[in-house]
C-alpha cells in the first residue's frame, strides 16, 4: 500500500533516468552506476538526518538544493541564449569535461529523488516494519534503472538532449517530484515571496511619495494600487519567473543560426543538408518541451495539492457580562489533542475568528485566525504545519504563537485549572487592528 502512493514517484525517476541516459549516450554504465548509486544515498541520508536531527533540517537541504538547482537553470538559460546570438560562450562548451558531468549531474539527480522519495514515506518508529520501505526503496529505483536502461533507445531514439536543455528538464522533473508534497513544495514559497516584496515595494513607495495622503489623489485610485497588494500579482509574477528559463533555452535552440551550405554547388545537396539541419532542431526542442509541460504539472500540483487540511468549523462562544471568555479544557473538543479548534465571538455587528492549539513543546497558544499581513483568509493544520490559505506559506507548529509575518496574531489569554480565559475587549480590538486593517490594504483603501 505504502509504495502505491510512490508510483507517480517512480515514474518520474524513470522519465529522469531516460533523460539522462539520453543526454549522456556514451555514458550510459556509468550514468546507471551514479544515479543509482545516489538514490540509494539520498534514501538513507534521509533517514539518518530525521532520525538525529528535527524533520526540518533534511526537509530544508532538500528545499536549498532544489533552489539553488533552479537558479542555476536560470544563469544556464541566460548564457545559453547569449551564446546562441554570439556564438561564443566558453562556459558552456562541456564536451571535454563529459564523464564529470555524467557523474556529477547523474549522482546529484539520483541523490535528490531519492531524498525526495523517502520524505514522502511513513516515519519509522523503531519497528522493522517501519524501516521495511526505506529498505525497498533503493532496489526498487534500481530496478527502475536497468528497466530505463533496456527501453531507452527504443523510446527516445533519435532526441538529442543539449546541455542546457538536459538540465531544464531533470531539475523540471525533481521540482514535480517535490510538488507531491507541501513542505517540499517550490512554486507556492515563490509565488507568496512574490507576491510580498510587491506588498513591500508599492507600500514603501507610496508612503515615500506620500500617496495616501495626497490632495490630487482620487480615491478610484485605490482600486487599481489594491490589485498590486493582492495575491493575483504573486501567482502570476511567479509563473513568469517560473517558465522563463525553458523558454528562454528553446528560443536559445531556436535561434541557433543553420550550417553554411555556400561550400557546396549542388543545390539539391544544400536543400538536403539544411532540412536536416532544420529536422535535428525540431528534434531538441522536444526535451524542453518535456521539461515545459513538467514545470507546468508542478505549478499545477502546487496550486492544487492533494492534501486534506484540518480545518474545523468554528464554535460559537460568548462573554460573560464581565467580558470574559472561557474556553473550557475539556469538553465538546480536547484543547490537549494537538489539534487546531476554531471559535467564533461575535460583539455586536462584529465578528472575531480564533483558534487554540497546543503545540509540539506542550504549550497552549491562542491566536487569530488570520495574520497582520494578508487577507483573513485563515489557516488549516496538515503535516505539522499551519497553512496560510491566502499566501500558501507553511507555517511551522512550533512558531505558532510567535508574532511576525506570517504567523497567526497571538492572542493574550490566561490559562486556569477549568481552561482558557480571553478579554473579549482585547480580542476585539486585536481583530480590527489586524485583520480589519489588512483586509482594506488588500483591497486598495487607505
Amino acid at each position: 500500500m505504502v509504495f502505491l502512493k510512490q508510483i507517480p514517484q517512480f515514474l518520474v525517476w524513470m522519465l529522469l533516468l531516460l533523460l539522462l541516459l539520453r543526454g549522456f549516450p556514451g555514458r550510459r554504465r556509468a550514468v546507471s552506476f551514479w544515479s543509482t548509486g545516489g538514490f540509494a544515498l539520498g534514501v538513507a541520508g534521509y533517514l539518518l538526518l530525521a532520525r538525529l536531527l528535527p524533520v526540518r533540517v533534511p526537509l530544508g537541504i532538500i528545499r536549498s538544493v532544489m533552489g539553488g538547482s533552479f537558479l542555476l537553470l536560470w544563469g544556464v538559460a541566460v548564457a545559453s541564449l547569449y551564446r546562441s546570438t554570439v556564438r561564443d560562450f566558453p562556459l558552456l562548451r562541456l564536451d571535454r569535461f563529459t564523464p564529470l558531468c555524467a557523474m556529477v549531474g547523474s549522482g546529484a539527480a539520483g541523490l535528490m529523488a531519492g531524498g525526495i522519495c523517502a520524505n514522502q514515506l511513513p516515519a519509522p518508529d523503531g519497528s522493522l516494519l517501519r524501516f521495511l520501505p526505506f529498505l525497498l526503496l533503493p532496489l526498487a529505483g534500481a530496478l527502475l534503472a536497468v528497466i530505463a536502461r533496456s527501453v531507452e533507445g527504443v523510446v527516445i531514439p533519435s532526441y538529442a538532449a543539449t546541455p542546457s536543455s538536459l538540465l531544464a528538464a531533470v531539475v523540471a522533473l525533481l521540482l514535480l517530484s517535490s510538488s507531491a508534497a507541501i513542505t517540499l513544495d517550490l512554486f507556492s514559497p515563490l509565488s507568496m515571496k512574490v507576491m510580498k516584496g510587491t506588498h513591500d515595494f508599492v507600500h514603501q513607495f507610496m508612503e515615500s511619495i506620500l500617496i495616501p495622503d495626497h490632495l490630487f489623489i482620487r480615491p478610484e485610485i485605490w482600486g487599481y494600487i489594491g490589485f498590486l497588494f493582492g495575491k493575483e500579482v504573486g501567482f502570476w509574477g511567479g509563473m513568469i519567473i517560473w517558465f522563463t528559463p525553458v523558454l528562454l533555452i528553446a528560443l536559445a535552440i531556436w535561434l541557433e543560426p543553420l550550417p553554411s551550405v555556400a561550400q557546396f554547388r549542388q543545390g539539391a545537396r544544400r536543400r538536403l543538408l539544411l532540412a536536416a539541419a532544420i529536422r535535428e532542431k525540431k528534434h531538441r526542442m522536444v526535451i524542453p518541451a518535456l521539461a515545459l509541460v513538467a514545470f507546468a504539472a508542478a505549478a499545477y500540483r502546487s496550486s492544487f495539492p492533494s492534501v486534506e487540511y484540518w480545518d474545523p468549523k468554528p464554535l460559537a462562544v460568548t462573554a460573560t457580562p464581565a467580558g470574559e471568555i472561557l474556553i473550557p479544557r475539556k469538553g465538546e473538543v480536547e484543547l490537549e489533542d494537538g489539534r487546531m479548534h476554531k471559535y467564533l465571538y461575535k460583539q455586536g455587528d462584529k465578528e472575531v475568528r480564533f483558534f487554540i492549539l497546543m503545540n509540539p513543546s506542550g504549550k497552549l497558544t491562542v491566536d487569530l485566525d488570520a495574520c497582520a499581513i494578508c487577507k483573513p483568509d485563515g489557516y488549516g493544520q496538515t503535516e505539522g504545519m499551519l497553512l496560510c490559505y491566502y499566501c500558501k506559506t507553511l507555517i511551522p507548529l512550533d512558531t505558532v504563537g510567535r508574532p511576525g509575518g506570517c504567523n497567526p496574531v497571538p492572542v493574550p489569554f490566561r490559562e486556569l485549572e477549568d481552561g482558557v480565559h480571553l478579554d473579549a475587549s482585547s480580542l476585539v480590538n486585536s481583530w480590527n487592528q489586524t485583520v480589519q486593517s489588512t483586509t482594506r490594504s488588500k483591497e486598495g483603501g487607505k
